[in-house]
């Protein structure tokens, strides 16, 4: 019996943009606040089939759909950071549409690669491993290749982000987030080869279908990769629910106050730290003597030094730094790494004020890239930091881990985006990174939700949103490395070339075999 064509699309155009588009919205419903995890392979299988046999212009539209469907619902959230402004949604939907554009172009190289190895190799286990080895490479290729560019990139979104409450998780203590997304993009695409085969043999051999399930069951049942107990350390995880977003408008102190009045709860239980979020203070307490006065008596009221962040000056540049501030003042400091493009600075100022001036000029703020160590010694505990926007980035917290970090602590501030799933988002990417570091983590934000998370995901405790309090716990500290930090930027430089060198030269092979 002959097969089918290598070439032919599995499905029709109108049937494929169809798939894209539930395909992206099944991605975004298996993230916070739904949070169905296996949605993600459906919708990883549902793009792939939308691909197949495509040519370039249609695999291209077939790629930008999907990115559409999943970006524009899954961030939503970016038309809240310039409030009521009648032009709101223009960075949501220039957000959306970058990343989507993404998406499309990784498309084409997903739909070539499969019409490349099919016109190169025979019909069988080999074919079957290679199809599904490089098609699963191409699609970490492009998360790898959106979180790092332009700009420093966006990695939000990610396959293996999405699996924070899932049996899935403690993969990545092993090979990392992106090892994660890899293996579970194979998965799928193991299992579409298998019905492939089945298609043109009419029977399949045991091989092709157990493969992707016996994968699958060997990731569930993966231990998270053993740390090792290094004592514990009391923290106060402070949210004070002042108004903390960018456009909101109050008194000069207020901010400070409503966390002064949410640490009050405390004083007399003997802590190690005291942490506040980011912009928990609501101005620069080293330019105000009156604030630095208060901060002294506040970590004398509660005996222990404050963790707390503000928008610094330091010559000419403006930081967005966290202090440690003890009874003398500032003992330790650690800059944002890595400031939000478009909300905590302008890239290209000058290009983009003429495209849209009135949304530029209402961005004022202008802050430069830290580059110190992200660990600091608190009485002997090694605790790295990430403020906010720094977690999503993987080589960050291996710098944290690598410098002997025995805790993470997360300051954010969610109050530009009240009321959106960016919150719960966010708490996802905390708890990844507490199972893939084996570490626990505070994540306190201004106004909700702050948790502290064991080294196996646990919620310890929290704060919910638009609350004001305290969390008062003894959090694990942890010694050792996992693979995922260890290995992470092996494995990401390896996901990054390989898949796309992989791709290319079949793509060689396939036109000489086509000239031949």
């Amino acid at each position: 019996m002959t097969s089918p064509a290598p070439d032919r699309a599995i499905l029709p155009l109108w049937a494929a943009l169809v798939a894209a588009v539930v395909g992206g919205l099944a991605l975004d419903a298996s993230f916070p606040s739904l949070g169905i995890w296996p949605l993600a392979f459906v919708s990883v299988a549902l793009s792939l089939v939308s691909l197949i046999g495509r040519r370039v212009w249609s695999a291209s539209v077939v790629g930008l759909v999907y990115g559409l469907a999943f970006y524009l619902p899954h961030i939503d959230w970016a038309a809240r950071f310039l409030g009521d402004d009648p032009l709101n949604w223009v960075p949501w939907v220039a957000l959306a549409g970058v990343e989507s554009i993404f998406m499309g172009a990784g498309a084409i190289v997903i739909a070539l690669a499969y019409r490349w190895i099919s016109r190169v190799m025979r019909p069988g286990p080999w074919r079957l491993a290679a199809t599904s080895l490089v098609v699963a490479g191409v699609w970490t290729s492009r998360e790898l290749i959106m979180g790092s560019w332009p700009y420093g990139g966006f990695p939000w979104g990610r396959i293996g982000m999405s699996q924070s409450e899932s049996p899935l998780a403690v993969v990545t203590s092993w090979v990392g987030v992106a090892g994660l997304t890899f293996l579970m993009v194979l998965v799928v695409a193991l299992a579409i080869e298998a019905v492939r085969v089945m298609r043109v043999r009419r029977t399949v051999g045991w091989w092709a279908l157990t493969a992707p399930a016996l994968l699958l069951i060997a990731l569930i049942l993966l231990p998270q990769f053993p740390t090792a107990d290094a004592g514990s350390f009391r923290v106060v995880a402070v949210q004070g629910n002042g108004p903390t977003a960018y456009l909101d408008q109050g008194e000069r102190y207020d901010v400070l106050d409503a966390q002064l009045q949410a640490t009050e709860e405390a004083v007399g239980v003997d802590p190690d730290l005291v942490v506040w979020p980011e912009g928990g203070v609501g101005l620069d307490p080293l330019d105000d003597a009156n604030a630095a006065a208060v901060l002294d008596r506040a970590t004398r009221m509660v005996g222990a030094p404050i963790l707390l962040n503000a928008a610094v000056p330091d010559g000419d540049l403006v930081f967005n730094r966290s202090m440690l501030w003890t009874a003398g003042g500032v003992e330790q400091s650690h800059d944002k790494r890595y400031p939000v493009p478009f909300g905590e600075y302008v890239p290209d100022r000058g290009l983009y004020e003429k495209i849209v001036p009135s949304l530029i000029g209402m961005i004022g703020r202008e802050y430069e890239p830290g580059t110190d160590s992200p660990v600091m010694d608190i009485d002997g505990v090694q605790a790295a930091l990430a403020i906010c926007f720094d977690v999503l980035f993987d080589q960050h917290i291996e710098e944290g881990i690598s410098g002997g970090a025995q805790v993470l602590i997360f300051q954010t501030n969610n109050a530009d985006f009240r009321g959106t799933d960016e919150n719960l988002q966010q708490l996802a990417f905390a708890r990844m990174r507490a199972i893939e570091s084996g570490r626990s983590v505070v994540n306190v934000s201004t106004v909700g939700t702050s948790q502290v998370i064991a080294p196996d995901g646990t919620t310890i405790d929290q704060i919910g949103v638009d609350e004001r309090g305290a969390i008062i716990a003894d959090v694990e500290l942890r010694d050792g490395t996992t693979p995922g930090i260890l290995l992470g930027a092996g494995i990401r430089g390896f996901l990054l070339w390989i898949p796309l060198v992989s791709a290319a030269i079949f793509g060689v092979l396939a036109s000489r075999l086509q000239r031949g």
